[in-house]
C-alpha cells in the first residue's frame, strides 16, 4: 500500500515512475521490462478530473480538447494514437535504456471486460490489485485487453530484436532473433487472407480460401439409434483450452509464402494446400475433420498442413494441386503454451483442483471451484480468455464504418497479424478433436450427439462422465479417448440434461453442445 500525492494525471505518471517502484521485469533477455500499470477506481478518476463515463462511446477516448488531456500535453507527455481511453498509455520518448511509460486501466470506463475479468469491477481495491498481481505475475503485466495481452505475451516471449556486433564497425546494432516473427508485418498468401485484404482485393483472387474453423457440428436426427433414444442422459464434455494444447510443439511458417505448383504433400512443411479431400469416405456418426460444419467436402479447397496430414493419417491418398508454403519454420507458440499452461494449471489447483486428484473426486472440485476464491477465479477466467483472444487476434478484421476493402487497417502493420498462425491452432485443434471422437467410437461404440468448438455431447446411461468414458480393467483412463483432469487439452464436465431435452433442440434445428450448461442460451443462439 503506497500513499500517492498527486493530484493530476502527469503528477500520477511521474509519481509511478520515478516514486512507486512500480514495473515488471522482462519475459525474455532480449526484452523489455514490463510498463508500470496504475488501474483508477470511480472515485479516483473523478480525483483526477476525468469523467464518470466516456461520452464517445464508439471511438473510446476522450476528446482532444479535454482538460486532462490538455494537461498530459502540456507537460510534454505524449498519448498513443488510441488516444487518452480505457487503457491510456502515457509515455515520453527513451532517454537511453530509460523507458518513461505508464499504463492506465480506468475501471469505470471497463477497461475490465465483465466477459473476460468476470466481477472484478465490483471487487474491492485489494482484491482488484490481488487478481491484475497475479495476472501479471503468472501471464504478462495487462496493457488492454485479454486478447491484446495474448498477443503482448507472444512478443515478449519472442522478441523480434536483439544486439549484435556489426562485423565492419564493431558496433551493437539491432539484428534479428531467430525463431521470432522479425519485426516487420508480413503479407498473407491469397488464400490465407481475408476477402477485404489487399492481397486479394488487388489481386483480383479468385481461387477461394482457407476455412480453418472450430466445429459448429450437429449430428443428423435420422443418424440416430432407437437404442440411443432411450438412454436418459445427454452429458457435454469441455476440452480444457483446446487452442492452447494445440500450440504445443506447433511449427508454424516464420517467412513469407512461397507458390507452388503440384507439389508432393509434406506434413512436415506449415502451409496451406489445395487438395480434394471429397473422396475421404468417413462413418456419416461422426462430423467430417476437414470443415467446421462436419459436412464432408465437395470438392477441391484449401487446407491447412494438420488437416491435410491427418487425412493421410486416416489411410488416404492426397493429391495437392497447388500450396503456399513457408521455408523457415519454428515452434513460435512453444514459450507461449508453457507459460499459459502453467498459469492455468497453478490457478486452477489454487482453487482445489490439483492434477493428483483421481476423476471421481476431479468432478467434485470442478463443481465447486469457483466457489473457492472469487479472485482466483477471475484470474482462471482471464487467462482463458487471454487463450482465446490471443489467437482470434492473429487475424484481427478491420473495424469501422469508415473502412474500404482493399484498404489497409491498423492490425496489418503488426508482426503477429499472421492469419496462417492462427488456422494452424485451429486446424490442429479440430483434428485432435476428430482422433478423440474416432478413438471414443472405436473403444466404445458411441457417437457425439454434437459437437461445438471445444465441447461434445454424448449419449450417456448415467448423469456423470464417468458413465461412458473408456477405462481399462484397473480403472485407468484408456488413451486415446476422452480423459478427465485439470491440464490443457484434458476433459471437464460441461453440464448434463435429458436425453429427450437434446433430440428436441437437435430436431429444431439448435446444437445441444451450446446450451448443454443450461440457462436460456437456446435465445442467444444467433450471437
Amino acid at each position: 500500500m503506497l500513499d500517492c500525492p498527486a493530484t493530476t494525471i502527469p503528477g500520477l505518471v511521474e509519481w509511478t515512475l520515478t516514486e512507486s517502484g512500480l514495473g515488471g521485469q522482462r519475459l525474455h533477455r532480449y526484452g523489455k521490462d514490463s510498463d508500470p500499470l496504475i488501474v483508477l477506481t470511480a472515485a479516483a478518476a473523478v480525483k483526477f478530473g476525468l469523467p464518470e463515463r466516456l461520452e464517445d462511446r464508439r471511438g473510446l477516448r476522450l476528446s482532444a480538447d479535454h482538460p486532462v488531456v490538455a494537461q498530459v500535453t502540456k507537460a510534454k507527455w505524449q498519448l498513443t494514437q488510441r488516444g487518452f481511453g480505457p487503457w491510456a498509455r502515457i509515455y515520453r520518448k527513451a532517454q537511453g535504456t530509460q523507458r518513461q511509460c505508464v499504463q492506465l486501466a480506468i475501471l469505470p470506463w471497463e477497461a475490465l471486460d465483465e466477459r473476460s475479468w468476470p466481477g472484478v469491477a465490483d471487487m474491492e481495491p485489494a482484491d482488484i490489485a490481488r487478481v491484475l498481481g497475479v495476472y501479471a505475475q503468472r501471464v504478462i503485466t495487462p496493457r488492454g485487453s485479454t486478447a491484446v495481452s495474448g498477443l503482448e505475451l507472444m512478443t515478449a516471449l519472442r522478441p523480434a530484436t536483439k544486439a549484435v556486433r556489426d562485423p565492419a564497425t564493431g558496433n551493437w546494432v539491432s539484428g534479428h532473433n531467430a525463431g521470432s516473427l522479425g519485426s516487420q508485418p508480413m503479407d498473407p498468401a491469397p488464400p490465407e487472407a481475408t476477402q477485404e485484404h489487399p492481397v486479394v482485393v488487388n489481386s483480383g483472387w479468385k481461387g477461394g480460401f482457407l476455412n480453418e474453423e472450430a466445429y459448429q457440428w450437429v449430428r443428423p436426427v435420422d443418424l440416430l439409434t432407437a437404442e440411443e433414444c432411450t438412454l436418459p442422459y445427454a452429458v457435454g464434455l469441455d476440452l480444457n483450452t483446446a487452442f492452447l494444447a494445440a500450440a504445443a510443439r506447433l511449427v508454424v511458417g516464420l517467412s513469407g509464402p512461397d507458390h507452388f505448383h503440384a507439389p508432393a504433400f509434406n506434413p512436415k512443411i506449415p502451409g496451406s494446400w489445395l487438395v480434394d479431400l471429397s473422396h475421404v469416405d468417413l462413418d456419416p456418426r461422426l462430423p467430417s475433420p476437414f470443415t467446421p460444419t462436419g459436412e464432408r467436402p465437395s470438392g477441391p479447397a484449401w487446407y491447412q498442413t494438420h488437416t491435410v496430414a491427418y487425412a493421410q493419417e486416416l489411410g488416404y491418398n492426397v493429391t495437392p494441386v497447388e500450396a503456399y508454403l513457408r521455408r523457415e519454420t519454428g515452434a513460435y507458440l512453444d514459450p507461449w503454451h508453457d507459460r499459459l499452461k502453467n498459469a492455468y494449471v497453478d490457478t486452477l489447483a489454487d482453487l482445489g483442483v490439483t492434477r493428483e486428484l483421481d476423476d471421481s473426486k476431479f468432478l467434485i472440485a470442478m463443481e465447486r471451484h469457483k466457489q473457492v476464491d472469487l479472485a482466483m477465479a477471475a484470474v482462471l477466467a482471464a487467462i482463458k480468455a487471454t487463450v482465446k483472444g490471443g489467437v482470434g487476434k492473429l487475424r484481427e478484421r478491420p473495424q469501422g464504418r469508415q473502412y474500404k476493402e482493399g484498404d489497409r487497417w491498423p492490425a496489418l502493420e503488426r508482426p503477429t497479424w499472421r492469419p496462417d498462425i492462427r488456422a494452424a491452432v485451429i486446424s490442429k485443434a479440430r483434428v485432435n478433436m476428430h482422433r478423440k471422437l474416432l478413438n471414443m467410437a472405436r473403444m466404445t461404440g458411441l457417437y457425439p450427439l454434437a459437437v461445438l468448438s471445444d465441447c461434445v455431447v454424448y449419449p450417456s446411461p448415467g448423469d456423470s462422465p464417468l458413465a461412458f468414458l473408456p477405462y481399462s480393467a484397473s480403472g485407468k483412463p484408456q488413451p486415446g479417448g476422452f480423459r478427465l483432469g485439470s491440464t490443457p487439452g484434458l476433459a471437464k464436465l460441461e453440464g448434463v440434461q435429458s436425453m429427450a431435452w437434446a433430440v428436441d433442440l437437435m430436431e429444431q434445428g439448435y446444437n445441444p453442445a451450446r446450451h448443454i450448461k443450461g440457462g436460456d442460451a437456446v435465445l442467444d443462439e444467433g450471437e
